[in-house]
């Protein structure tokens, strides 16, 4: 096991890390901004290092920066956490060479999975189901429309190196394909230091499901069954839940099995996630692979018993799994709300400042993960999200009715949140009955 693990991240998921070193006996040194100098998280790390400015770019994206704090601390690993340099296979890369455990792929798995056009190809060579589409990137609008016209419309356009919605067009016609193939390439480009882009057959009412993998480096990886993730607003996730409603064991197991033969194939260790798009036949189409740890992975850690971040950090430093395949059981539902600082009444503008009041929910089956206190002042230079409420119970509708009592015990002032949005869907009808498509919100919003 690791003496010291630097945790190159901020918020929520560098206390989720912070905790599980301290259970492990592991020490831990967390880097920061000069934005976050006053997170309370920080007092409970075993050391913490500024690493720059506020803007990410000059600290938590600034990749010689990190390194130079990992090596100031004489760190055996580093944790990347979700987002920012986490799936940056040029980051795995300098943590190997200065011989610094990455916790998480190696490079060349990063890069294989990561790219959704390399990540297709394997996925094809692996039996998992995949969208009909070009074969490789596309820059030739002629060439496009080829493609459109054999798959047939609508097709979506894709950035092969990126996520969360950007380089990303939904077509219907030959006319808004050609114009939309450069934007969704310049976009890529600009987010992602990368243009390329595909097209896939696009699917107009679907579920998003996602299937949680972890391997080792032994050769070993096993699933931790499935989560469904089909409310999000512009491709962004707001609630997650596990297990999916409406789709049987006996459905999801071949997908979850065509998954670990992908991680397998790839040998990847770590925590993955193989994303799934599911059609009203209940047929499913491979979107994505994510190389790290997941926000919605407290919904699987509930319901399978399985702490996923200290099982990463088991890994990475060479141990084998420890579990099998058949001690993986489902275990009654969760539910996982992303509290947002955002007034959803403003199209979701964001809602930065100081936390005058915070008062969150307790009570049997609920587990807040959080770096906010009374006090806190949510920094504006950083992704919005300030709370994950996940709540277990025996069954889906026992599981609905628990969030909306945790959600009304919620007290938090001055800022505006997506409680009261998270409210309005536990108590939504069509959300109670189960098997909503990823454009329910933007139907219910209008």
């Amino acid at each position: 096991m690791f003496t010291r693990i630097l945790i190159a991240n901020r918020g929520e998921i560098a206390l989720r890390v912070i905790r599980a070193c301290r259970e492990l006996g592991v020490e831990s040194v967390c880097v920061y901004s000069e934005a976050d100098k006053d997170a309370p998280y920080l007092k409970l790390a075993d050391r913490a290092i500024c690493i720059g400015p506020a803007p990410a770019k000059e600290s938590y994206l600034n990749i010689s920066r990190i390194i130079a704090a990992a090596e100031i601390a004489d760190v055996d690993a580093i944790h990347p956490g979700y987002g920012f340099l986490s799936e940056r296979a040029e980051f795995a890369q300098a943590c190997l060479d200065c011989k610094i455990e990455f916790i998480g792929p190696t490079p060349a798995a990063m890069a294989r999975l990561g790219d959704k056009v390399a990540c297709k190809n394997a996925a094809k060579e692996a039996g998992v189901p995949i969208f009909p589409g070009s074969p490789g990137a596309i820059e030739d609008p002629d060439e496009a429309v080829k493609v459109a016209e054999k798959i047939g419309y609508p097709v979506i356009i894709k950035a092969s190196a990126g996520g969360g919605g950007r380089g990303m067009r939904v077509c219907h016609n030959e006319m808004t394909l050609r114009s939309n193939l450069q934007a969704a390439s310049t976009e890529a480009q600009a987010a992602f230091g990368n243009g390329a882009v595909f097209i896939e057959k696009y699917l107009e009412h679907a579920q998003h499901i996602e299937i949680q993998i972890i391997g080792d480096k032994h050769g070993e990886a096993i699933h931790l069954w499935e989560r469904n993730c089909s409310v999000q607003r512009r491709h962004q996730k707001l609630i997650e839940e596990a297990p999916s409603p409406g789709v049987s064991r006996e459905k999801i197991q071949p997908v979850c099995e065509a998954a670990v033969r992908l991680i397998k194939q790839a040998k990847y260790h770590g925590a993955a996630t193989v994303e799934f798009l599911m059609d009203n036949k209940q047929d499913f189409y491979m979107l994505e692979v994510n190389t790290r740890v997941q926000v919605e992975h407290p919904v699987t850690e509930e319901i399978t018993g399985v702490d996923i971040v200290k099982t990463m950090i088991r890994v990475a430093a060479g141990e084998k799994l420890p579990y099998k395949q058949s001690e993986i059981k489902v275990r009654g539902h969760a539910i996982e709300c992303r509290i947002n600082a955002e007034d959803p009444a403003r199209n979701f503008m964001p809602q930065p400042g100081p936390v005058t009041k915070w008062e969150t929910p307790g009570g049997p089956g609920v587990r807040m993960d959080t770096h906010v206190v009374t006090g806190y002042v949510v920094p504006k230079y950083y992704d919005s999200m300030v709370a994950k409420l996940i709540v277990h119970a025996d069954d889906r509708t026992q599981c609905i009715n628990r969030t909306a009592r945790a959600l009304r015990e919620y007290n938090v002032e001055p800022i505006k949140t997506t409680i009261p949005l998270h409210l309005r869907l536990m108590e939504n009808t069509d959300f109670r009955k189960g098997g909503v498509d990823i454009h329910f919100l933007e139907r219910l919003l209008k």
